[in-house]
């Protein structure tokens, strides 16, 4: 049965673009360098920024580094607050903890913000761990991450699920065995999270439980 339920947060819990795109588009404006239209920016939201940056600035370091840390000043600033929960999450939430299942979140967001919006969040306090990029790194992998939370729950692969929006989520959850769950609602596109090897697609939160409930007849 499934013992335990890993989120991605942007996309998956909450709408988190406004302040996503606004801070990519402060960083890029304050470097002189081309802005790419909001939907273009969009697509921008899940990778890690040293994967996104250099679409736009190139591939040098140091223009990269710098690029983050502008990113980061008004993000930290105002960006992290600019949010929704996406409706039906809470219930859905609610829901899966009633069931007894062990709630964690699993992030490429750094470290200096995944805590603390998942905290302000009114359900924040399901979640009995985050796990997050620590800010310095220019790794972000999702599939180490999961790795992390397999072991420090102690939980076997196929008694977890993965639950995300892109395609990182999934490749991510299939690397560690575990099943990765795709939500239609996020940043990414539900013939992406196909092509990575959903093995279920949510098309609204409130579908979330029963399917996490079906992974222990499959």
């Amino acid at each position: 049965m499934t013992k335990l339920a890993l989120f991605d947060l942007d996309g998956t819990l909450i709408d988190s673009e406004a302040g996503i795109v606004a801070s990519t588009e402060y960083a890029l404006t304050r470097l002189g360098a081309p802005v790419p239209p909001r939907e273009v920016l969009r697509t921008w939201i899940g990778p890690p920024l040293r994967a996104t940056f250099p679409t736009v600035l190139g591939d040098d370091p140091d223009t990269i580094e710098r690029a983050v840390a502008l990113y980061r000043e008004r993000f930290a600033d105002v960006g992290w607050r600019e949010h929704e929960v996406y409706a039906g999450v809470a219930d859905a939430i609610d829901a899966l903890a009633g069931d007894g299942v062990m709630l964690a979140v699993v992030t490429s967001k750094p470290d200096l913000y995944a805590g603390r919006i998942v905290a302000s969040l009114p359900f924040g306090h399901r979640f009995a761990r985050v796990y997050s990029v620590h800010a310095g790194s220019a790794h972000s992998g999702k599939a180490e991450m999961i790795a992390d939370a397999l072991a420090d729950f102690a939980i076997a692969a196929e008694d977890a699920a993965m639950i995300g929006d892109r395609h990182f989520d999934i490749a991510g959850a299939r690397a560690n065995g575990v099943r990765g769950i795709g939500v239609a609602w996020g940043f990414g596109s539900v013939a992406e999270l196909d092509e990575a090897g959903a093995h279920a697609i949510a098309r609204a939160p409130k579908e979330l439980p029963a399917i996490i409930a079906s992974l222990q007849d499959a």
